[in-house]
């Protein structure tokens, strides 16, 4: 007898996350000797600091180190996670109560969604924006409502736009500053509005706070706005400013109450992270290795980002010079009549991966991104194939 077995309807709700589907493309391509440079994604390749290191390969040959681990993590990585804070963003946070270790950020957006969205129940979803908080809504069940992002207002949300929309079974507001794709900067009149918004209409807002130190000399929090705790939750993470994308270590910080919850969801789904991995963490976050990684990674992206700009202008885009982040966002010329129309031209013609903005939504359907997480030569060597061609 054939079976007949059908997935669960949430599959369908979904598809496979673009660089998944385009990296087996690129995959055929180099293996018939095509030696595509890949400026898509925004995986840092540079390593942790030696300190960082130093301390996980201590604690791996510790004998009592490779058991379960608490899930709300080692009060070590949670008093680092709580410092760093203070230092940096002059917000304090209690470790014991306020803030919660994640296995990166991707998971916490299932699991802030799990606790506070029921099946049925609406988040606001920026266009354009990370595409993990449309595709996990949709699994979960949640209906998405898109605001809108554009170039003309910096990036940033239009509260009077906001304002008009139905707003009724909102939950859940997602933001991103420094945002990704577009590289706006966070701006701390938009935390206030935010906060405000926030409060008014009895929605959390999460804001993805992972790019502050990335080509920005200024990182901020939303958690600095008085009574943010009281209705925000922030997540960060080690993955940009700390070289570590891999290791897979965020936080979310918000009240005590929102906290418990998302500790509730969390204990259920994983048994915590390698104590290696917590302890190394917070040995990054306490000692010097956070002035080393800034200084380091400034000097590296912003050598970088100077070559990415010129492929932009060869390219014909036009681009904001402020933005900050690992990437370079730009509007495609009007000759073409849509951006895959130069993504793939580049792709076939000279090699080189770059990412079509329509994948971060709608208002992203005229730009291109450029990441700057590749090797100085191999950028330059993007650089020269786009040179030779026409565009």
């Amino acid at each position: 007898m054939e079976m007949k077995i059908q997935p669960a309807d949430r599959v369908s709700a979904v598809q496979e996350y673009y660089f998944s589907r385009k990296l087996k493309e690129v995959a055929k391509l180099n293996a018939a000797g095509e030696n595509i440079i890949s400026l898509a994604i925004g995986s840092p390749d540079m390593p942790p600091s030696p300190q960082t290191i130093n301390k996980l390969c201590e604690v791996a040959h510790q004998s009592n180190a490779h058991g379960y681990q608490p899930t709300m993590g080692t009060p070590e990585l949670r008093e680092a996670m709580a410092n760093f804070y203070r230092k940096w963003y002059h917000v304090d946070l209690d470790p014991n109560t306020e803030i919660q270790p994640l296995i990166g950020s991707k998971e916490g957006i299932l699991h802030v969604t799990l606790a506070f969205v029921n099946p049925g129940e609406r988040v606001l979803v920026p266009n354009p924006g990370y595409p993990t908080y449309t595709s996990l809504s949709k699994i979960l069940g949640a209906e998405i409502v898109n605001y809108n992002l554009r170039e003309d207002n910096g990036w940033q949300p239009d509260f009077d736009e906001l304002e008009k929309m139905d707003l009724g079974h909102v939950k859940l507001m997602w933001t991103n500053y420094p945002n990704m794709p577009t590289g706006g900067n966070a701006r701390m009149e938009t935390y206030e509005r935010l906060v405000q918004f926030a409060k008014a209409h009895n929605i959390v807002i999460v804001n993805d706070n992972p790019y502050s130190f990335i080509l920005n000399e200024h990182p901020i929090s939303m958690l600095q706005v008085p009574g943010a705790k009281d209705c925000c939750i922030e997540f960060n993470s080690m993955s940009k400013s700390f070289n570590m994308p891999g290791w897979r270590v965020g936080l979310c910080a918000s009240n005590p109450t929102f906290i418990s919850w998302i500790l509730k969801i969390k204990s259920n789904i994983d048994s915590g992270t390698f104590r290696g991995i917590q302890l190394a963490a917070a040995e990054a976050y306490n000692t010097n290795t956070t002035e080393w990684h800034r200084e380091y990674n400034v000097e590296t992206y912003r050598r970088r980002r100077n070559i990415a700009e010129q492929i932009m202008t060869a390219l014909g885009c036009t681009f904001d010079p402020s933005q900050v982040g690992m990437f370079l966002w730009g509007k495609i010329p009007e000759k073409y009549q849509n951006v895959e129309d130069l993504t793939e031209r580049v792709l076939h013609e000279a090699k080189v991966f770059i990412t079509p903005g329509f994948i971060f939504g709608s208002n992203g359907k005229r730009y291109i991104r450029i990441s700057l997480c590749a090797k100085d030569e191999q950028i330059e060597e993007a650089l020269s194939r786009i040179q030779a061609l026409k565009w």
